[in-house]
């Protein structure tokens, strides 16, 4: 109980924060907390495919990239009110989850990797080909802002605080499945995929879920990018994004809601920390990635567990016991 507590407190003091951020930065700095919360978004929905189900997913840009299109198209070509727009977005995303999660989630390992990259692809082509519906490369500008209760989400500092209440609620929300017997079940999928489907357990139909929901956490995350820039294109949702949110979960720490947060905020603000390496900044990030899966191999979220100080005490000992010995054998 007092763990808990202080993990409550913990996470209010760092939300508080976070709600105080804004005060203190002018416009570049708002908006690229806001990208870094959108990504935050999307990589917790990865969480539940990657690092609960044990699924390697690089498609899931493109299930962003659906849902800022069908807002875009409906607010701008139809004229649709945003909310109603973004709530059609997410189950129309959600659907397509489910149907190529009914398809692809028989292959395994780098089969489903490749077969996901193919969709990703897939999507991108014909958000580039389809210029009656898309616009093909030119994209879909002129998206409306968000309104709350009358007042416009049209500037980067309210916009930060309703993105930052959507993050919480749903981190929140991800933290409850993560408890419940579904998570249990994703997560047993994941350890040990033989042995799930021997307890009686519906393996595949446990994979579409993980599939569906980390597809619904990245239509929400979708709808507010397109809110946010109000302009979307092709690029915007290739397959190197993917990659990011891919490489972001695995820095924060797969498996982690927090880690995911993390991951999501540290590689969105990484190249304006790295600008002043110049053309070296990929070579310097790649780096900088290879040493923390190196040292940190759990991810950043390891800093905040004990038992990775303990491990590194632990193999200091060794190594300083070993050299005494070694001198001694001498």
């Amino acid at each position: 109980m007092k763990m808990k507590k202080s993990q409550l407190l913990c996470g209010l003091a760092v939300l508080v924060l976070a709600a105080l951020l804004p005060l203190f930065m002018q416009g570049y700095g708002n908006r690229l907390m806001n990208t870094a919360l959108i990504s935050a978004i999307a990589v917790i929905g990865l969480n539940f495919v990657f690092g609960y189900a044990g699924l390697i997913s690089l498609a899931h840009a493109a299930f962003v990239g659906i849902a800022a299109y069908i807002v875009a198209i409906l607010t701008t070509a139809h004229g649709w009110s945003p909310w109603l727009a973004a709530l059609l977005a997410i189950a129309a995303t959600c659907l397509c989850a489910y149907i190529a999660g009914r398809i692809l989630l028989r292959l395994k390992g780098h089969y489903l990797a490749l077969a996901t990259l193919g969709l990703n692809v897939s999507f991108t082509i014909v958000a580039s080909n389809w210029l009656d519906v898309t616009g093909g490369t030119n994209g879909i500008s002129g998206i409306p802002s968000l309104s709350l209760a009358g007042v416009p989400l049209d500037d980067e500092r309210s916009f930060y605080w309703f993105a930052l209440a959507v993050l919480t609620l749903l981190a929140g929300l991800a933290a409850r499945v993560r408890h419940s017997h579904a998570g249990r079940a994703l997560m047993a999928v994941r350890d040990d995929e033989l042995a799930t489907a021997m307890t009686g357990l519906p393996v595949t139909r446990i994979k579409v879920a993980a599939f569906t929901l980390g597809a619904a956490y990245a239509a929400v995350a979708g709808c507010l990018f397109a809110f946010h820039i109000r302009f979307v294109s092709p690029e915007d949702f290739n397959f190197s994004h993917s990659i990011i949110y891919l490489a972001m979960l695995i820095v924060g720490g797969e498996g982690s809601i927090v880690g995911a947060v993390l991951g999501a905020v540290g590689v969105t603000l990484l190249p304006e920390l790295l600008r002043g390496v110049g053309n070296a900044y990929m070579l310097v990030f790649g780096v900088l990635v290879l040493v923390i899966l190196v040292v940190l191999p759990r991810g950043l979220i390891s800093l905040a567990q004990p038992a990775t100080y303990r491990g590194l005490r632990r193999r200091q000992g060794t190594g300083a016991a070993t050299a005494v010995h070694g001198g001694r054998s001498s």
